[in-house]
């Protein structure tokens, strides 16, 4: 079992290799604009998985991955030349979902973005549903009101009630 050190130098060398190799190697006519954007390469070293993403459309993608298919056994021997290793790692081309993620993503803020201002234009013409302050607060009974409370000072103006008035 290698160390994942070796592993993540040993992925990052075959992911320069292969670029290099579709850069320049492959001469198929359905090989389209292809980018390498990861490579994953197993504990022991045997099994690398090539992440690429193709620039174009649905169809132009499908070819892509057919002639890369096609190629894998040349650029395996390709990695195999320049790769200090013992063993050359089987390799395995995998689609990328990185542009349908994002274009996903982007539509889903779109959305969000759409309902925040729904809610906003909702909130400035919204109206309270009962009154305007729904929390009970003490009643002010003035000194005219307080006839049966004789026994209270003159000199308070106002007395403070918590419950409902008898």
């Amino acid at each position: 079992m290698a160390d994942a050190a070796r592993a993540a130098k040993m992925a990052d060398r075959i992911k320069v290799i292969v670029a290099k190799v579709l850069e320049r190697g492959i001469k198929d006519p359905r090989l389209g604009f292809v980018t390498i954007t990861d490579v994953r390469v197993t504990g022991d070293l045997q099994h690398a998985s090539i992440f690429y993403t193709v620039y174009g459309t649905d169809e132009e993608r499908l070819d892509s991955a057919v002639a890369l298919k096609s190629a894998t056994g040349m650029i395996r021997s390709e990695v195999g030349k320049n790769l200090t290793a013992r063993l050359t790692p089987s390799i395995e081309f995998i689609a990328d979902g990185i542009p349908e993620n994002a274009a996903l993503i982007e539509s889903l803020l779109a959305e969000a973005r759409n309902r925040d201002t729904e809610v906003e234009t909702l909130a400035k013409t919204a109206q309270y549903a009962g009154d305007e302050d729904p929390y009970v607060k003490p009643r002010v009974i003035s000194d005219d009101d307080d006839d049966e409370d004789d026994d209270l000072d003159d000199d308070d103006d106002a007395v403070y009630e918590s419950g409902p008035r008898p």
